[in-house]
């Protein structure tokens, strides 16, 4: 094999020494048969391991001298093809050789890749020449796919190498750097990731019309790689300053691939959250890109898929958001980026949060106003989004600066109205047990305060005050941005309109499907705060004292909630047990009822204390603290406490230190552990349902066909008499009228005798 090698390389280096090169026609078997020999060397020297096993050692020597050869010979045949200069009227022959040539040389790249690093590299540099010196004839027949797709390969290989070396560095803790083989080794394959990051780049740059199908493939490469930096917390542990070299070598060579592939439809259609941090990166980072873009490419990103033959888009807003919720652990821990410099300060590091926040103030600032309303729409489709359940602030910041950038920039006052009455409407369309109102209602109360006097009359006559279905939309008003007529005028409606509802409910009876407008009525906060004023002026020990002997009864609960406890009942109902043993602080236990009632709160207290369910046991402790504030009875506390665990937790919950510290690893895990917490509650909201307060409707009375004959005659019987009686209240009664309603007594006796009934 070596000699048959060494025969062809004499044959190349002897057409290498022409002034002329040969033209490809002539030698057209030469190239074909040299690649399938070199093709067999590789891949023989790649399995030599395995093939030759223990006796290895014995054929080094052999191996490595095939390896030199065909090393050589691969060399020289580039040489010689790139000496070679096609005429514009190249044969179809022709082209189909250039193209099998790139595609033997791309099998090749994947065998040599981890053989020579140099002739690795030199190999991609000839495909990648190659193609761009006859695009014109090649671009067709290429297969680009496979190409990308193995840049991408060997860019992640050659930096997860580089992440190897770099972490093996950090643990053994090399100081001397500079004279140290593995930093050298290291330096070197982190300049192969800058090579082969700036040929995917140039690649794509050129043959982007014929990448539809690879753009899965860049999302992935960028995902990965930006998993293995901080800050997501899956990243490789290494020094700051390998992870600055590796970020120079690839980031930043990667950061034009971006803006390449911006114009892509199919690259916006193939971001799906695969990796949540790098994803919301990405994604910050594309929109950060969009300002220098031109209005096709706005409208790309910002619009989504607009027909249902499209395949499914979210805007970049929307994928923001939603990437963005996912990144709990990284929020909560905090991870921190790099900031802005601003003033000629240092470059600081920011949360996540204050990245994005930063990032998408940015891009609000330069948005062109065709593409606002889709923002807007955006934002309020997040409001209904279930992470903002737990994760609201962010939200509040995205509305904010919204609002403020749409009266700023594109506004009017007529604008401002239109998106509180917007608001106020989904207000109204909200039940009161869910979430999303106290989000809506946030909006809602920050926004009054940009309406001008004249609009919030125009707001009141069109959520009037006076209708009951509006009292949720004002009770989520705050009244300081009311104008001082507008208050008023409100108050004194909502004041009144509760009065009437709550009098003609009691006058009724106090029906059970009119109870949820009553308790509506109570969301108002103008009513809260009337009555609290009342309570203010009339004094609360007036009141407490008045109601003593009603608020003695619920001692009687004590001992239910005691029988709850043992039985192991849900947990909603004993967090209600824990907010009724907050309530009973205020109170002041009679003497002679303190024997009984006093152990019982110890004996619930102490078992609340001691559960192990974390949120059972996180609110025992914040009921206990506010009992303990308020209390007159300070043996309840100290009894309560019955071990020295619980004291010690109570005593640590109350001066708010923490007695075990976490170390970064377990609170991370920790945290991710809560991700799947929140998770399942999100799925059980997504598919949560309402039901209405209103008793079922009573089943109709099924009867027979006898039945209903005896009905229809008993109610023309019935009818007939209300007749009658009608007519005697009018006209005198004749005598023989009486007479025959005597007569019919008997009838009616005989009725009712002469069959026994049915059961």
């Amino acid at each position: 094999m070596i000699s048959i090698l060494e025969a062809l390389s004499g044959v190349v280096r002897h057409l290498c020494t022409y002034e002329e090169a040969p033209a490809l026609d002539a030698i057209r078997s030469l190239p074909s048969c040299i690649l399938t020999l070199l093709k067999d060397t590789f891949q023989h020297c790649k399995e030599s391991e395995s093939v030759y096993s223990g006796r290895l050692s014995l054929v080094a020597d052999l191996l490595q001298a095939l390896f030199k050869e065909a090393y050589s010979l691969q060399k020289g045949l580039m040489e010689l093809l790139e000496k070679i200069d096609f005429e514009s009227n190249i044969s179809e022959e022709e082209v189909f050789d250039i193209v099998t040539v790139i595609h033997s040389l791309l099998e090749i790249c994947t065998l040599i890749s981890n053989l020579d690093v140099a002739l690795h590299a030199n190999t991609w540099k000839f495909i990648i020449k190659q193609s761009m010196k006859y695009q014109a004839l090649l671009e067709g027949q290429l297969r680009h796919s496979d190409i990308v797709s193995l840049l991408c390969n060997d860019l992640l290989m050659s930096f997860r190498n580089c992440c190897e070396l770099a972490e093996q560095m950090q643990h053994t803790g090399l100081q001397d750097m500079a004279q140290n083989s593995e930093y050298k080794l290291f330096q070197k394959t982190a300049k192969m990731c800058r090579f082969f990051a700036n040929t995917l780049v140039h690649y794509i740059k050129e043959f982007k019309d014929f990448l539809a199908k690879s753009c899965s493939h860049f999302h992935h490469l960028y995902l990965q790689i930006f998993s293995k930096f901080p800050p997501s917390l899956w990243s490789s542990l290494v020094s700051t300053t390998h992870c600055n070299e590796m970020r120079s070598m690839v980031l930043v060579a990667m950061d034009p691939l971006i803006t390449q592939l911006l114009p892509c439809r199919d690259f916006a259609e193939a971001l799906t959250p695969d990796v949540l941090l790098p994803h919301c990166l990405l994604l910050t980072n594309i929109m950060g890109k969009l300002r220098s873009q031109p209005e096709e490419v706005l409208l790309l990103w910002c619009e989504g898929s607009q027909f249902p033959e499209e395949i499914p888009r979210l805007s970049i807003f929307q994928a923001l958001l939603q990437s963005f919720r996912g990144c709990t652990v990284e929020r909560a821990v905090p991870v921190l980026l790099p900031g802005l410099m601003m003033n000629g300060q240092a470059q600081s590091q920011v949360t996540l949060h204050h990245h994005v926040c930063v990032q998408l103030s940015a891009c609000l600032a330069t948005l062109p106003a065709p593409i606002f309303p889709q923002l807007v729409r955006d934002l309020l489709l997040a409001d209904f989004s279930e992470f903002l359940y737990f994760f609201w602030p962010i939200y509040c910041c995205y509305t904010l600066l919204t609002v403020a950038h749409s009266f700023y920039r594109y506004g009017t006052a007529e604008l401002c109205l239109h998106h509180v009455t917007l608001t106020a409407h989904l207000v109204s369309l909200c039940p009161l047990e869910s979430y999303h109102l106290s989000h809506l209602g946030m909006l809602l109360r920050r926004m009054m305060f940009f309406m001008t006097p004249h609009h919030q009359v125009e707001f009141v006559e069109t959520f009037s005050p006076q209708e009951a279905e509006n009292l949720l939309v004002w009770s989520n008003v705050l009244r300081r941005a009311l104008s001082e007529d507008v208050r008023k005028r409100v108050e004194q409606d909502i004041v009144n309109l509760a009065s009437s509802m709550i009098t003609n409910w009691l006058e009724k009876g106090c029906r059970l499907g009119e109870l949820e407008k009553v308790v509506r009525i109570h969301e108002g906060s103008i009513v809260r705060q009337q009555c609290y004023s009342l309570c203010h002026r009339q004094g609360l020990k007036s009141l407490i004292n008045c109601l003593k002997s009603v608020f003695l009864s619920f001692f009687k609960a004590l001992a239910c909630l005691s029988n709850l406890l043992s039985s192991k009942c849900p947990d909603v109902i004993m967090l209600s047990g824990l907010d009724f043993l907050a309530s009973l602080g205020h109170l002041s236990i009679p003497p002679e009822m303190q024997s009984e009632v006093l152990p019982r709160l110890c004996s619930l207290f102490s078992a609340f204390l001691s559960e192990k369910t974390w949120i059972l046991h996180q609110h025992a402790l914040e009921t206990f603290s506010l009992f303990a504030e308020v209390t007159s009875h300070e043996a309840v506390i100290s009894q309560s406490l019955t071990s020295d665990e619980v004291k010690n937790e109570v005593v640590s919950f109350l001066s708010k230190t923490l007695n075990v510290q976490e170390t970064d690893d377990v609170c991370i895990e920790r945290l991710k552990l809560e991700r799947s917490i929140y998770e399942t509650h999100r799925e059980r909201l997504e598919t949560y349902k309402t039901f209405p307060l209103q008793p079922c409707s009573k089943r109709a009375r099924q009867q027979t066909n006898e039945e209903q004959e005896f009905e229809k005659y008993l109610q023309a019987a019935e009818s007939n008499l209300k007749a009658l009686q009608t007519l005697s209240e009018q006209k005198p009664i004749p005598d023989w009228v009486t007479a025959r309603l005597r007569e019919l007594h008997p009838l009616i006796t005989k009725i009712n005798t002469a069959l026994p009934p049915q059961t």
